[in-house]
């Protein structure tokens, strides 16, 4: 093998055991301190929007997934570039090395809640990195310890040049296999190490950021029975509620937050009376309602999939600020704060006008997931979750978006984003084959807090609008299933939907992108039936 080979895989390996060894530290300390995470999660907020709207577009779910990958990808390139160079000068290679350690070290102090126990995980994958290095550019130049030999000379003395004959080994060739043996034992102790630290922080990780549950009371406030869906009836329609586990989730993070939720406080501060605190315990003692709410992220698409629908209990978040006193305030945003320093603006008017804004402890039932806001979470419905749904929170600030801005206002997304009508088509799926004869179209659509949805027409191949069937009424704050029966044809046709809401609004089929207060237009599909 090529010695700038043998040097550029010396590199990655030095770097996949300097990456191994911070993420094992990260785990045991801050699982979001760990080298590529912290590195990825200042490229995301550097990210420009429009780039963050088409990553999500494309990769969906997937999009934190690629962005690691990348990073990774770009780590291990450099490193092997770090290691063509130590081949022929190491202090070159172990400068590169640690240029690249320097990096997240640097994002990790720039986090907003950032300490000096976030810096040991770099610093670890630092003297891991840069003594791997060494080590294996030292194995493939050692030299073999040798006896140094006479010449051998005649009778007469004169020198006489050895030959090697049958069965004596070459030195050079000897010195070859020695130091490739020493690269191989290197390499493979170092492999062996990088999958036992890297597989050991998964494991931690994982096991300290398993669920934890909170004995929920009863809701003073209980919401009614609810209904049973059509999902029985047409099948590949959307359940009338969605399960916990398959409730959507974006949000700029890499990593869950590891919470003690007996160490957790709520703290309401900025122009109120008075500054006052909650733990959790005094959450679950008050009074606390239940309602079935559906939320939506403003990077929803047209017929995008980020939107759920759940049964939500907690405290009324009137509650919480009258404790603080709001009478003489003047603010006109609550900037909500989670554990980790992330911000969202809350239009304050809006959070008070009578709907079923909660501070959320418990969600289908249970208590929150971590990915969904344990311990608690803000839940403003008819608003997108940019500006109303800070899941981790533990602070809110009374205060004015001319004092103070948050992550997305920050970014130029809109200060308030009321949800508008939106409609789906869930069967037939786009581009699939239907058999042709009497078939269903069905989907969901929702309007919340705008009456809810009192009318879905559906269109086909450009002709009349049809008024389709509805599916049961959960609340003006839930989304509603739909349906129509068609005799399909054979051939090609477009189907398209479109709702109104209980004001008598009808969906707009203007077209408009999620940036800046969400997406609209009218959902068109084609399929083929045969």
């Amino acid at each position: 093998m090529r010695k700038s080979v043998v040097s550029a895989l010396a590199g990655v390996l030095a770097a996949l055991v300097g990456v191994a060894a911070g993420h094992l530290v990260a785990a045991l300390t801050d699982p979001a301190a760990s080298p590529v995470l912290v590195v990825g999660s200042t490229v995301i907020d550097l990210t420009p929007t429009p780039l963050k709207d088409w990553a999500i577009v494309h990769f969906g779910t997937h999009d934190k997934a690629v962005l690691v990958g990348s990073v990774l990808v770009g780590v291990l390139v450099l490193a092997a570039v770090a290691g063509l160079l130590a081949g022929r000068r190491p202090t070159s290679g172990v400068a590169l090395l640690l240029v690249l350690v320097a990096v997240p070290a640097v994002a990790s102090l720039t986090r907003p809640t950032a300490s000096a126990v976030d810096l040991v995980p770099s610093l670890v994958t630092a003297v891991a990195g840069v003594g791997s290095l060494l080590w294996l550019v030292r194995a493939a130049h050692r030299q073999p310890h040798r006896q140094p030999r006479r010449p051998a000379t005649s009778g007469a003395g004169v020198v006489v040049p050895e030959v090697a004959g049958p069965g004596v080994v070459d030195p050079e060739s000897a010195d070859t296999g020695v130091r490739r043996r020493g690269v191989l034992v290197a390499g493979g102790v170092l492999a062996v190490a990088a999958v036992a630290m890297g597989s050991a922080g998964r494991r931690i990780a994982a096991y300290r950021s398993r669920g934890t549950t909170l004995d929920l009371p009863r809701a003073a406030d209980p919401a009614g029975p609810f209904p049973r869906g059509l999902e029985d009836r047409v099948p590949g329609i959307t359940p009338l509620r969605t399960a916990t586990g398959s409730f959507y989730r974006v949000d700029t993070r890499l990593t869950l937050p590891l919470i003690d939720a007996g160490g957790w406080t709520l703290t309401i501060d900025g122009d109120v009376d008075r500054e006052v605190s909650f733990g959790i315990d005094d959450l679950l003692g008050m009074r606390l309602v239940e309602r079935d709410i559906a939320l939506t992220c403003v990077s929803n698409d047209v017929g995008g999939t980020y939107v759920g629908a759940a049964r939500w209990l907690g405290v009324p978040l009137q509650d919480l600020l009258d404790r603080a006193g709001t009478g003489h305030s003047r603010a006109d945003q609550i900037l909500s704060t989670d554990v980790d320093g992330m911000t969202i603006s809350t239009p304050l008017a809006v959070a008070l006008d009578g709907r079923d804004a909660m501070i959320a402890v418990g969600m289908n039932g249970a208590s929150l997931p971590r990915e969904h806001g344990f311990p608690a979470r803000m839940v403003v419905p008819g608003l997108y979750g940019f500006v109303s749904a800070c899941k981790w929170i533990t602070r809110m600030t009374l205060t004015t978006y001319a004092e103070q801005t948050a992550y997305w206002t920050d970014r130029d997304w809109a200060t308030e984003a009321p949800i508008k009508i939106s409609s789906r088509i869930d069967t037939p799926k786009p581009l699939s084959t239907v058999r042709a004869g009497r078939t269903v179209i069905g989907g969901i659509a929702w309007a919340q807090h705008r009456g809810g949805v009192d009318r879905v027409e559906v269109r086909v191949d450009g002709g009349p609008w049809q008024p389709a069937r509805l599916g049961p009424d959960a609340g003006v704050d839930y989304w509603r299933q739909w349906y129509l029966p068609w005799s399909a044809e054979p051939g090609q046709h477009t189907l398209a939907v479109r709702a109104t809401d209980g004001r008598g609004e009808v969906q707009t089929a203007a077209r408009a992108t999620p940036f800046p207060n969400g997406s609209s237009g009218i959902q068109q599909i084609v399929v083929d039936v045969r």
